[in-house]
This record gives C-alpha cells, sequence and structure tokens, in this order.
C-alpha cells in the first residue's frame, strides 16, 4: 500500500495507509489507520511519517464523445442546426454535402476580396 492510499473493510469504512520509519530498529513500514491514530501515533519519539513515494493518479481513457450518451449527443445536434457559425455546429451539426461545403468556401473568398 502507498501512503494515503485508502482501502475499503468489509463494515464499509475507509481509512489510509500511512508509511513510517522506526529510529530505533531502523524499519521502514506501511499500516492502516484513521487520521487520529496516525496523529497519536507519531507522537511516540522513535516513530517518525515518511512522505509518500508517489500518489496513484486515475485519469480517464478516450474523448468526451466516448463518454456521452446518444441523447445529449441529440441535444447538441439541435443546438448546432440553430447556430449553424459556431463550433459547435463543426462538431456536432449535420454533415453538409460537399458541394454546399465548396459554395460556402467560394462565398467566404469572395467577401474576403471586398474587403
Amino acid at each position: 500500500m502507498l501512503n494515503g492510499q485508502i482501502e475499503t473493510f468489509q463494515i464499509g469504512t475507509l481509512m489510509p495507509t500511512y508509511r513510517f520509519y522506526n529510529t530505533k530498529t531502523k524499519t521502514e513500514y506501511e499500516d492502516l489507520m484513521s487520521i487520529s491514530e496516525m496523529e497519536e501515533f507519531i507522537k511516540q519519539k522513535h516513530i517518525k511519517l515518511m512522505p509518500p513515494t508517489k500518489v496513484n493518479i486515475v485519469s480517464s481513457t478516450g474523448g468526451i464523445d466516448s463518454k456521452t450518451d446518444s441523447g445529449w449527443k441529440d441535444t447538441l445536434s439541435k443546438i448546432s442546426e440553430k447556430h449553424p457559425n459556431s463550433p459547435l455546429a463543426e462538431r456536432y451539426g449535420p454533415r453538409e454535402s460537399i458541394k454546399k461545403i465548396k459554395t460556402k468556401q467560394t462565398i467566404a473568398k469572395h467577401r474576403a476580396r471586398k474587403k
């Protein structure tokens, strides 16, 4: 167990695991206890609390779309239909035909020329 890692007991309570160093025996060990028990335990002269070795970081895998249900995607699609020029429409909007895409590009090019 790592320092600060939490373990679940059968009764449902959560308690962290702490690393300690005993200066008398010169040994390093881990123990499972509550915060209040740990605070009392380190009051002993020969016991020192060790810093954590590493922290377990859990991150998600995949993109936000992989965890989004179809109902939410439908809602985003409806919003993007009402706002066709938004970044949301680029991502969730209805797919346009190649002809419409080329027409929009041509219009944008000619508008840029006028300026």
